[in-house]
Formats: structure tokens, C-alpha cells, sequence
């Protein structure tokens, strides 16, 4: 075993010579790719491939041997995220509810910066603790869907670089989360994360400006990696540019999504948005404006041209919180403008009735309330709130339904913990359905 612990089969001297030809390193890198190798082996990999690597950037010498390598692995920090939740569904046509409880457990690490560079790895494992619910892979179809099937995954193995000025570079399975996650997103609702086999760079050297670029040729779905749609594979790029000015931030994206498994959802959205606050004496105003134009892209053989934007606006004062807003998704009777990418839990309802917009379109008028205790007893944070929704199609004007969602969280230290109830009643679309969440979590360093 050498100075970096085993490479498995590529072997340590082999992978030195070839890392310091000068290749690029996202390259380099996509020979020990998660597509072709168990986790296992690829943690040990990258580890090698990025100290070496790391030490062929410019400005390196091999004069500084191995003590910015130690010194990174000391200042290496745990990742722990734990939760424990029980989700209970009733549905409509169905004759039992879904009874899941679950355990989810993120657990990792990152070290410090060797010659501007720093190793994350997380593995993330859920366990049913009571499988009365349909997984997706459980064969439990008599109960409900909660989309939380057992898994045993590689999260995250990524590597960022820092050292060009005002600029990150990740390279490896990642999280990525952009603007409100209404397009690109983590999806840390469900005991399963998404994240994403890319290549990312962020660069703040512009004054007030971020630009942010992907690319990436793997999504690891939330339905794990046992699942038939457990991933999505081909060449997407994403492009995100953020202005901020005094009145809030400016972001104009276009994101252009070509998948193997999915061509309708293979898409190109562009759009812009704009989101700010206004602190005034006694009380704040948050608001946002958002709008998109979809097309197909890549392999998808429909033709369609949809819309999609939202406007929202809420007013805090001494803890109460109101506010209220629309969200429309066009569609032309065959396609509805769909998000396939984000963390769908956030919109349209906790009840999940819309995670994949109907054909005839989504139009979403919400009303929301909400009150919040920075101490109360020993919590440090207490928050109550109620969410109303209306729901109808944007073209042939047909009423879906209504829901109302209620939820109390609390936080306590590294804990939290969080009982919620959704309600979605309907009309023309879909089956009325009630969940119940109560959950407990624990953060120790979730990069």
C-alpha cells in the first residue's frame, strides 16, 4: 500500500505520470467514474487521483511533499445528518394507509485545502423501519406511494478547487441547489438526496455578479439505485448568472436538459428572476417575479412552446408573517412545462398531487400565514405555519382541487424537529389525500 492507500486497480505511479502530463482534470477524473465502479473503490480513487492531481497544478513543485496533504487530512471535519421520520397516507382508492417509518443517515467528511483543494465524501443510507407504504421497489402496491425505498448510496465524492481568485471548481458527484430549487434542486425533503455526477464552476470577480455553469452527464434520482428510474444520464448544461442590486438579486438561467431515459422531459427553460427584501421600521417585505419560456430539446420529438411564471409577495411584522402569491405552468393539452430537476415538495402543495404538471397546464393561487419565535422556553427557534392552495388547469380552465397544509418546527441546539399535515381535496384531477409527517433530525457539519 502506498502514501495514498490503495487505487485498486489503477495503479498509483500510473495515475501520477498521467495526472502530471498536464491533462485536464475533470478528464482525468472521468476515468474512475461512478458509472463504472462501486463506491468503495471509487472513494479510494479519487482520494489518490486528487492528491495527485492536486499536486501537477500550477505553481505546485514536488518540493512541497506531503505536508499540505497532512495538513488538509488534520483539519478534516465529520458529516453527520441523521433523521428519523414517520409518514403516514391516506388516499382515495385505496383500502389501507401507508405507514413508513424511516431512518435516514448522511455520513461523510471533508478535509482542509491541499494546494487550494479539498475532498468531500458522504455516503447516505435509509432504512425502513416499517414498510406498510409503496417504496417503488418494495412491491407493497396495496398502500399509498412514499417515495423513500431502501438505499445504500455514494451521496457525494466531489472535489473543489479554489485556487483561481473569486472562483470554486467542483468536479464529482454533487449537491446542487439553485435560486429557490424551483428548477434545480437537492430535493432534501425526501429520505433519498439527488444530486448530481457534474462538473461546476462559480466565479464572483465581477462585482455584485455570480456566474454560476454545470455541466453534468448523471442525476442520481431520489428512488435510489435499485430503481429503474433511479437516474437519469445525458449531457445537460446549466447556466445561472446572478446580478445583485440595491433592490434585490437579478438572475437571468437557461437551462438545457438532455436525457437517455426520459425524452419528453428532455427540455431547454430559459428565463429570468428577481428577488429582494425591504427592511422598513417595525417590519420587512419579501418579493419575487419569475418567468421562463420551455422548448424542447435534445431527443424530445413533442413540439411545444410553454411558460411558466410566478409572482409572490409577504410582509413580516413581530413574527407574523403573511403573504400570498400565483404560479402558472403552461401546457397545450399534451405537454405541461415541467421541472423534472427541482425540489417539487416545496411547490404545489406538501401533498405531491403535482410533481409532474398535467398536460392542460397548473395555475396555483396561494395564500400563506405564519409566526415565528426566535426563543421560546428552550428552543432556540419555534415556527407555526398555515399554506392554502387553489388549484386549476392554466388552458380549458377545469378546477383540480384545494389543499391546505399546516406545519410547527422547532429547533434545539443540533436538533430539530418538524410535525406537518397536508390536505388536498379534489375536484377534477388526481385522488384526495391526507399525509401526516412527524420527524427528528440531527446536523453535525452538512457542508
Amino acid at each position: 500500500m502506498g502514501p495514498y492507500g490503495e487505487a485498486a486497480d489503477l495503479h498509483a505511479p500510473t495515475l501520477a505520470r498521467e495526472a502530471c502530463r498536464g491533462r485536464r482534470l475533470f478528464f482525468f477524473l472521468k476515468k474512475v467514474s461512478v458509472q463504472k465502479t462501486s463506491w468503495i473503490r471509487l472513494l479510494r480513487r479519487t482520494a489518490a487521483c486528487g492528491a495527485l492531481a492536486a499536486a501537477c497544478l500550477p505553481g505546485v513543485s514536488r518540493a512541497d511533499g506531503l505536508d499540505p496533504l497532512l495538513s488538509a487530512i488534520e483539519d478534516a471535519v465529520p458529516i453527520v445528518n441523521l433523521r428519523l421520520r414517520s409518514e403516514t397516507v391516506g388516499q382515495d382508492g385505496f383500502a389501507e394507509d401507508a405507514q413508513a417509518a424511516t431512518l435516514r443517515s448522511r455520513l461523510g467528511f471533508e478535509t482542509g485545502k491541499a494546494w487550494g483543494t479539498a475532498l468531500l465524501a458522504e455516503a447516505g443510507l435509509m432504512w425502513p423501519l416499517d414498510q406498510r407504504y409503496n417504496s417503488s421497489i418494495n412491491h407493497q402496491t396495496r398502500y399509498p406511494a412514499v417515495s423513500d425505498p431502501e438505499n445504500t448510496a455514494l451521496d457525494r465524492l466531489q472535489l473543489v478547487n479554489t485556487s483561481l481568485p473569486d472562483t470554486a471548481l467542483t468536479v464529482g458527484r454533487q449537491r446542487i441547489n439553485l435560486d429557490d430549487q424551483r428548477f434545480i434542486g437537492s430535493v432534501d425533503f425526501r429520505q433519498n438526496e439527488q444530486t448530481f455526477d457534474s462538473a461546476s464552476i462559480v466565479n464572483k470577480s465581477i462585482a455584485d455578479v455570480t456566474i454560476d455553469l454545470t455541466y453534468l452527464d448523471r442525476v442520481n434520482r431520489v428512488f435510489g439505485t435499485r430503481s429503474p428510474v433511479g437516474h437519469y444520464t445525458g449531457s445537460s448544461y446549466l447556466a445561472n448568472v446572478a446580478y445583485d442590486t440595491p433592490f434585490g438579486r437579478l438572475t437571468g438561467f437557461g437551462y438545457f436538459l438532455a436525457f437517455d431515459q426520459d425524452h419528453p422531459d428532455s427540455t431547454q427553460s430559459v428565463g429570468a428572476r428577481f428577488a429582494g427584501t425591504r427592511a422598513l421600521p417595525g417590519w420587512s417585505v419579501n418579493y419575487m417575479a419569475s418567468y421562463a419560456e420551455q422548448k424542447p430539446h435534445a431527443a424530445n420529438t413533442l413540439r411545444f412552446d410553454n411558460h411558466y411564471y410566478e409572482g409572490e409577495i409577504t410582509a413580516t411584522v413581530h413574527g407574523l408573517t403573511a403573504g400570498g402569491g400565483i404560479e402558472v405552468l403552461s401546457g397545450n393539452g399534451v405537454k405541461g412545462f415541467t421541472t423534472p430537476l427541482a425540489t417539487l415538495h416545496k411547490f404545489d402543495g406538501w401533498a405531491d398531487e403535482f410533481l409532474t404538471t398535467p398536460a392542460n397546464g397548473l395555475q396555483d393561487r396561494y395564500a400563506t400565514v405564519g409566526y415565528g419565535w426566535k426563543r421560546l422556553g428552550f428552543l432556540d427557534a419555534l415556527s407555526a405555519t398555515a399554506v392554502y392552495h387553489d388549484f386549476k388547469s392554466d388552458r380549458l380552465d377545469i378546477h383540480y382541487g384545494t389543499e391546505g397544509d399546516l406545519m410547527l418546527a422547532g429547533k434545539w441546539r443540533r436538533y430539530s424537529a418538524m410535525v406537518a399535515y397536508a390536505d388536498y381535496s379534489r375536484d377534477a384531477f388526481a385522488a384526495s389525500t391526507r399525509k401526516l409527517w412527524a420527524e427528528v433530525d440531527y446536523v453535525l457539519n452538512d457542508q
